[in-house]
Formats: C-alpha cells, structure tokens, sequence
C-alpha cells in the first residue's frame, strides 16, 4: 500500500509530505484547494506524460516520491520485474522518484536505480489503480474488460490451456506459409541449397580435420628448424666426440674406481648414471624424431590448398567444420520439405486442422464459461449500481464472436451501458462520465472483487449523487477499504464520514506565492471539515453538532 508521498515544485506545491495509512482514506477541500493537482503528481508515479508546465513556476526541477509497502503476494508477483531490470528488491517496499526538468532531462528511479517510463509503468501497473477523469482509466480500454471478466469467471486454467493450443495453431500456420510461398522462389530456394549442399559435399569433410591441418602445417613450415634443433639436441648429448653422455660416463667410472676408498662415492656415482641413462634415452628420442621429419614443399602445398577450401566454406557457413556439417543438414531436411512440398504441405495441413480442432474445443469451453459469467457479473452490477443512483442503468457484457482465433479466445469483450431508461446500450467508453466510470468500477469491484493492485484510488466517484445514495456508497467504499488500500476524493460529508483517516487539502498564500498543503486531521479538525462541507464556508454549532452525529452513525454502520 501507498505509505508516504512526497512531492516538491508541482504546480502550486512547494513542498508537502503525506503519511496514509491501510483501509479507508478521505481527501477533501474546498473547489480549486488541489485536488486535481494532487492526483496529477500521482498519476506521473504511474507513468503520466511529464510536461514542463506542471514545474512551480520559478524553478527548475518538479520531483514526486512515493512509498509502498508490499506484501507477499505483490513481492512475488513483482519479483520478476526487478529481476530483469537488475533492480535492487527486498520484497518489502518500493521506492519510487520521478523528476521533472526544464532542460527536458527527466528521470525515473525505482529503488534508487535509474528506469525507463516502460519499466515504471510495469511496476506501478501492479501497485495502483486511479478511477476517475484522467488517463489511467481503466475501464476505457476494452482489453481491460476481458480481464476482468475472466477474473470473476475463474477461467485463469483454462485460458492457459486454450493458449497452449493456440500456439501450437501458430506455428502449424506459419510452417504452412513457409511451404507455400511462390513456386518462383521455391525454385530459386531449391537451386541455392542444391549448390550449398553440394559445395559442401564435394569438399568431403571430417570433423575436427581443419585444426589437425594446422597443427600439420606448423610442423611442415619449421620442419628444417625442428630437424636442426633435434639432430643438434642428439649430437650435443651422444652423437659427437665429447658428447654429454660421454662426460658423464667418464665422472661415473672415476667415482666408481675409488669406492673402496670411500663408500660414499657410491650415490653421487649413481645418480651419474641414472643421470647418463636418462640423457641417453633423450637422445634416442631425438634422433628418431629428427629422422621422420621431412620437409615436403609438395605435402605443404596440399595442406596450404585444403586450409583454404575449409576457409571459404566457414565464411559462407559456419565458424568450424562441425557446424558446416550441422548447416548441410539442416539445408538438406529443408530441401526435402521444398522438393517434396505436396507431401509437405499435406502433413501441415492435417496437423493445423488438428490444432484448429484442439483450439476450438478449448475455445468453446472457455466461451461457455465467459457467457456464463457475464450474465452473472452483469447482475451483480446492476444490483451495485442501485445503490450508487443509478438504479436505472443497464449494464451489459457483450461476447462477440471473432472471424479468427486470438490468443484470447473465440471473442472480443466489451462493457455496454445504457445509463438511463429507453435508451439503446452503448459501448460504456463512449458514454460514461468520469464520476459514473468511477461508480461502474466500485460497482465491480464490489461484484468481483479481486486483489489486481494494493491501492486503488476513486476520484468523482460521488459525482451527481447525494443523501442516502451518498451514504450507500460510503459504505461501499469503507467495505471494500477491509481488503484492499482506498484513497477517495470527495466533496460529500456522507461519504467522508465512513473514513478510517481523513486529509484536508487546503491552498494559502505565503510570501506572496500560492501553495498546497494537506493535513491529516484530527477529531476535532475533522468534525470542523465535515461541518464545512455540510454547511459551506460558514460553521455554526448545529453544523458541528450534525458532523459528529454524521461521523458517529457512520462508525456503527
């Protein structure tokens, strides 16, 4: 839930700090306090357009700050989203800042990281929802609609069964419409991989081949080198008079003669000899070594030229000779596919019409369900709008049926509305007002509750309303409060009365500057609110004695 809000140079708000709380939260003032400024601040925390006119005149920067507390539900479902933008989160709280420039430099931080207006929105999507005259609502996106419908229906199974489906359907199409592309360019398909297939078959290759002809390659380009190296290495140590070996041999014999001199001469002689065996073993090795080497301009020819087909061929298809390899069959399965394309195109077909089968079976279910639930969800809402003055409306929820399958089922789904008597019901985006969307959504709420976001804020829900239908839609509100976060605007005493907290914003002059402020009230602040919006600017004792009764019935309700 909302916890704190900061903002600093918004419009006519220099600086302010709001502290909320859980449950239900009241927002009044008088017409022109602030209201609506307040909610813009809120609505650039869910991703508002920023414009530079909303900066406090004379200065430079706007900055709007929010605090969440989320619980583990939200964490989990929030978790991903943090993830992927390596975000710090500790599944607790949300911070979140949104600055606003003159230089058009502005700035989105989620958890002290830099974000995009994208990953805000993502963010702040799953954290509050706005009901009211402004950008964020919900209801006039018919995408929305089906949600909510599929909320309330329980079809969440089976929709991810359907789209299971319909993927399968999918790709079923799109492998038909590879296959059947013009016969022009499945010619020329056919004659490219003809030749690629061929190219690289007639060079005959054998995995791992090209690194044994480097390492051959190497030894032929320093064959004299290595063959002086060695030959010299034998020499040194055997083959020449004076050799090591004979030193050696010669240090040893002297040791060995004077053993019965000193006994102790016995190890240094032995290790002379382990030492001369050793070295004449080595020398065996390079003499046998020196001798197989041949320097072959010919053979290094025959590498050179083979080095180089195994080039070309990694520059058309692969970095090594193993994908080479992999790509030829890979060009040759597809080949098959396009010189046996009735065969193909037989075997695609039949499996997209299984699919399709598949999809509409699952699809018909799924329809049935939401039929169902629409009825259901229909009157339930038309029962809530009873109590919220208008009795009258006629709340539909259309399912019409799509020409194609969607990744959302069989039909499109849409909220119609007929607010008053005799009228034809319309698409509920074109007709409904601010204050009457925002009635809808309580309605619905109260219908289908579901828990999409931890705050929800209602702005004009009390729009044209009074008396007991005031009354009723408080008591809506503070009911739905018990589940999740509710900021309400409002100008209607009946409504404010059910408030577990209530806020004044108030607008004043200092220093020759207009500014905002909103405080929380206590009982007796309230009761002296709750009296102002009664009895209007001016406050009698009847007018206090009425809010306190109005606030005391509303406790007991």
């Amino acid at each position: 839930m909302l916890t704190d809000l900061n903002i600093r140079n918004f419009a006519i708000i220099d600086r302010l700090h709001v502290r909320f709380g859980a449950g239900f939260n009241v927002l009044s003032g008088e017409t022109g306090a602030g209201k609506s400024i307040l909610l813009g601040a809120v609505g650039l925390l869910l991703g508002a357009r920023a414009r530079v006119e909303d900066i406090r005149t004379g200065e430079d920067e706007a900055a709007v700050e929010a605090l969440f507390e989320i619980d583990e539900q939200m964490a989990a479902d929030l978790a991903p989203l943090f993830e992927e933008g390596a975000i710090d989160f500790d599944g607790s709280e949300v911070l979140i800042r949104r600055l606003v420039s003159r230089n058009g430099k502005n700035r989105v931080f989620l958890n002290g990281a830099l974000v995009t207006l994208g990953q805000l929105q993502a963010v702040t999507g799953k954290l509050v929802t706005i009901y009211g005259q402004h950008e964020h609502q919900s209801l006039l996106k018919s995408e929305n609609h089906l949600k909510l419908l599929d909320d309330f229906a329980g079809s969440r199974s089976l929709l991810a069964s359907y789209r299971r489906a319909y993927e399968d359907l999918r790709r079923a199409r799109e492998n038909l419409d590879r296959l059947e592309t013009g016969e022009r360019e499945r010619r020329q398909r056919i004659d490219l991989l003809s030749f690629q297939s061929s190219e690289i078959a007639a060079a005959h290759l054998q995995e791992g081949e090209d690194e044994e002809l480097e390492s051959e390659r190497r030894l032929l380009q320093n064959a004299e080198k290595l063959t002086a190296a060695t030959l010299g290495g034998f020499n040194h140590l055997y083959g020449e008079d004076g050799a090591v070996c004979e030193m050696v041999d010669q240090a040893a014999t002297s040791l060995e003669t004077l053993l019965e001199v000193d006994s102790r001469l016995g190890e240094f002689a032995e290790a002379l000899r382990s030492a001369q065996y050793s070295l004449e073993d080595v020398a065996a090795q390079l003499r046998s070594y020196s001798e197989v080497l041949t320097f072959d301009p010919q053979r290094l020819d025959e590498v050179e030229n083979r080095l180089a087909v195994l080039a070309g061929l990694k520059r058309k298809y692969g970095s090594t000779v193993a994908d080479i390899l992999a790509y030829r069959d890979q060009i040759d399965k597809e080949l098959t596919e396009l010189e046996d394309i009735d065969e193909s195109r037989a075997q695609v077909t039949a499996r997209i019409e299984q699919c399709e089968k598949d999809v509409r079976a699952r699809g018909e279910e799924l329809s049935a369900l939401r039929r169902q639930a629409a009825l259901e969800l229909a009157q339930k809402v038309e029962h809530e709008l009873t109590d919220l003055a208008m009795g009258q409306a006629r709340f539909e929820i259309r399912c019409s049926t799509l020409e194609d399958f969607s990744a959302n089922g069989l039909e499109k789904v849409e909220f119609f509305l007929a607010p008053n008597p005799g009228e034809e019901a319309r698409p509920m985006a074109r007709i409904a007002s601010g204050g009457e969307l925002s009635r809808i959504m309580l309605a619905l709420k109260r219908a289908a509750p579901g828990h999409e976001t931890q705050t929800l804020i209602f702005d004009e829900v009390d729009a044209g309303i009074g008396g007991v239908t005031a009354t009723r839609v408080g008591e809506k509100l503070r009911s739905l409060a018990s589940e999740q976060q509710v900021l309400c605007v409002t100008h209607l005493p009946q409504v404010a009365a059910f408030a577990d907290r209530q806020y004044l914003i108030a607008k004043s002059e200092v220093d020759g500057r207009t500014r905002t402020e909103v405080d929380l009230l206590d009982e007796q602040g309230r009761v002296r609110e709750m009296a102002r919006m009664l009895g209007g600017a001016r406050t009698t004792e009847r007018s206090l004695e009425h809010a306190r009764e109005l606030i005391s019935s509303s406790v007991v309700r």
